[in-house]
């Protein structure tokens, strides 16, 4: 197992300007500052509330999702688990004999992930704290990135993942669906002052997405759980 510093490299892909680098520094200081302990907490067996539950429910359920659409033998794969969290998406692959480069921007988080990864894996595993679409990472076989696109704008995260397809066999990602609820929810977020809030996530239309990617996009499962609502696509050239 390694645990290392990457830091962007190379041009800004096209729709990945200032927006994105801004949208990404808010998510690297919420979820390495006051959102560290309760998402240590929400990925765990710890005793949780009862909305977190149906959160926690609803994320396990995405993981399987993703990890049902890969092979069960990955030996000789090379997978990047795109925004790892505390790695349990990480430790799943791995399992299946995946060589994983595990990414995330909270350097916090990924020390978490390191300190529950099972030793019989994690030679197989490498921490990195880096941008997800760095080029400086290298090709995969298979990219998942679970919740962790889902602040940016159209724009940005197309333009990075038609920069990022080329070196990806396939890219597993889910965003938050275009519901009457959940724009209403993202609406009523901005009327907070910016400090005083969680990177608001941007809802998404698969079919208004598609146009702009190079690419087929293909709508694998809608997961509803309480307060969890998310869409799993599938990304291939």
């Amino acid at each position: 197992m390694a645990f290392d510093a990457l830091h962007d490299a190379g041009p800004t892909p096209a729709g990945g300007g200032d927006a994105y680098a801004s949208t990404r520094a808010r998510v690297e200081r919420y979820f390495d500052g006051t959102a560290t302990r309760a998402w240590e907490d929400l990925t765990s067996d710890a005793p949780v509330s009862g909305i977190r539950r149906t959160v926690r429910a609803g994320r396990d359920r995405m993981r399987a999702a993703m990890l049902d659409r890969l092979p069960r033998d990955l030996r000789g794969a090379r997978v990047l688990d795109a925004g790892c969290g505390t790695g349990a998406k990480t430790a799943a692959l791995a399992a299946r004999g995946a060589t994983v480069v595990a990414v995330d921007v909270s350097p916090k988080l990924l020390g978490i992930a390191a300190k529950r990864l099972d030793p019989a894996v994690s030679s197989r595993v490498s921490f990195r704290a880096a941008d997800m679409f760095d080029p400086a990472l290298g090709a995969f076989d298979a990219v998942v990135a679970q919740d962790s696109m889902i602040y940016y704008a159209a724009p940005e995260l197309a333009g990075r993942l038609n920069a990022l397809a080329p070196r990806a066999g396939r890219i597993l990602f889910s965003l938050a669906p275009r519901t009457p609820l959940l724009m209403a929810m993202f609406w009523a977020g901005k009327a907070f002052p910016r400090a005083d809030r969680s990177p608001a996530m941007v809802p998404h239309s698969a079919a208004a997405l598609a146009p702009r990617l190079d690419g087929t996009l293909q709508e694998v499962e809608r997961v509803t759980s309480g307060f969890y609502i998310s869409t799993c696509l599938e990304l291939c050239a």
